[in-house]
């Protein structure tokens, strides 16, 4: 616990500033040394971690294997990245000097990190979107310190991890300050990462309300800082008529499936549900109920989500129209009870609330008239994360308005598949439009993850001996160059 959380701060993020000034510089080979270092100490804590993570998270350890996995193969995929070096976006604009009406400058450009970076550690991820996880991982590979604020909930878990990623910083020669690990309770800490003029960016995976109080602390700076904030999503998917009447009860036992998939406790899990309100929507719902009926409220990570889950729950089946079609049998107190719930269209235009993520195994039904009101629930919907659709390709080629819908209000479009499960590769979008992340230009996962931590300078009229080894004509390893012909006069 800290005593003095501004004192330590200030500690934090002096060294922090000293560590940058020296780690921006270190070549893509040693960044990617020390992240496989990092991936190798996480793996030789062994039973330890998994024990730990389980007793404090309550999640199975296939779970948590499976995410360990998840967070060392994050780090070996940075190293690769930063090794290769083109992710710098090289650019090498060369002069013309004899260029009519005016001689052209040389123009060289490349991302550069930006600084220290805090990140908040994750409830429902306790390894993944935590300690060395995606925000960590991805920084240090642009070059950017690391401050990780742990998550209260699993304390001894990121205790752990934070001493690998110490232990693997000083076996591969990082400076001092390159990684930090602070806790405490309350907001007080949080606040003066945030404020402090050293800190250059956040990355935050959490609730609306923590994210925004974030973004908005960030933008009161006097040097206003970015905010990487992964709030609220509610995931919509849409049944298409013709395909649902064929497809109804496989379409309801994979729905059922990604709702109740870790307890619901994924940023992805599909908590809406919409579809034209016709014979082949109560045969899905029949089914859908069967199974919801058949599962098992399961232990949530700690009893806060729990509690929350539960209010949650209640605030949305006492909205007026608000039908609740089934569940699972009642758990205990610390445990979620899987739901779905329906609603008409018309009352759930009218009822902001029933917009809004209920973080858990729940999803509500949105009974449409026709096609124009489906179109008006997507319109009214708020950003998302992903967007599904589920149709066969020739139905869904007479809807390619929904599609270009859609694209405005998700980052990621599905089409029959379920959301749950975030592949981590080079193609994912893991953001979209507000509420779901505070800056939809951006992903959490996959590669592109680094851009949020850098930024473009260009050096004009550099000679090559000043110039960073990235944009040196004579190592051209990852440059993309421009080459210019004279104009014609």
């Amino acid at each position: 616990m800290i005593n003095n959380p501004t004192e330590e701060v200030n500690r934090v993020l002096q060294q922090a500033h000293v560590a940058f000034l020296s780690y921006k510089n270190f070549s893509g080979k040693q960044k990617a040394a020390f992240l496989r270092a990092i991936a190798d100490e996480i793996e030789a804590l062994g039973a330890e971690l998994v024990s730990t993570a389980m007793r404090e998270t309550n999640l199975p350890e296939a779970r948590i294997i499976n995410e360990r996995g998840r967070t060392t193969g994050h780090c070996r995929m940075f190293a690769d990245l930063v090794e290769e070096g083109s992710w710098v976006e090289a650019r090498v604009d060369t002069a013309l000097p004899n260029r009519i009406p005016a001689p052209k400058p040389d123009m060289r450009k490349m991302l550069v990190p930006i600084g220290p970076v805090v990140v908040f550690g994750a409830a429902n991820f306790p390894l993944a979107y935590s300690t060395a996880g995606g925000d960590t991982a991805s920084a240090l590979a642009a070059g950017c310190p690391v401050i990780v604020k742990a998550h209260p909930a699993h304390l001894e878990t990121s205790k752990l991890v934070a001493a690998a990623i110490e232990k693997a910083a000083a076996k591969t020669g990082m400076p001092q300050g390159v990684f930090q690990h602070v806790h405490g309770e309350g907001f007080e800490i949080g606040q003066a990462l945030v404020k402090h003029p050293f800190t250059k960016a956040v990355g935050f995976t959490g609730s609306l309300v923590g994210g925004k109080a974030l973004f908005d602390l960030a933008n009161q700076r006097p040097e206003p800082i970015p905010v990487f904030a992964e709030m609220s999503s509610i995931n919509p998917v849409i049944l298409l008529p013709e395909t649902l009447s064929r497809d109804a009860a496989k379409t309801a036992s994979q729905l059922a499936g990604s709702i109740t998939l870790g307890v619901g406790q994924f940023c992805t899990n599909p908590g809406l549900i919409i579809a034209i309100d016709d014979a082949a929507l109560a045969s899905f719902i029949a089914t859908l109920v069967t199974e919801i009926e058949k599962s098992l409220p399961g232990t949530m990570l700690h009893q806060g989500i729990a509690d929350n889950y539960a209010k949650r729950l209640t605030q949305t089946l006492a909205q007026k129209g608000v039908k609740a079609e089934g569940q699972s049998a009642n758990g205990n107190a610390a445990q979620g009870t899987p739901l779905v719930a329906s609603v008409a269209a018309e009352t759930f235009l009218q009822n902001p609330t029933l917009s809004e993520e209920v973080f858990g195994p729940f999803s509500l039904i949105v009974k449409c008239k026709d096609t124009n009101e489906l179109h008006q629930v997507i319109t009214k919907s708020h950003g998302q994360l992903t967007a599904t659709i589920i149709g066969d390709e020739a139905e869904i080629s007479k809807h390619k308005v929904l599609i270009n819908m859609l694209i405005e209000k998700a980052g990621r479009l599905i089409i029959n598949g379920v959301p749950t499960g975030v592949e981590v590769c080079p193609a994912q979008m893991h953001g979209g439009p507000y509420p779901a992340t505070t800056d939809s230009r951006f992903t959490a996962v996959g590669t592109d993850a680094i851009k949020r931590f850098v930024r473009p300078v260009t050096f004009q009229n550099f000679p090559e001996s000043l110039l960073p080894t990235e944009l040196k004509t004579e190592n051209p390893l990852g440059i993309w160059r421009l080459f210019n012909n004279e104009q014609k006069k």
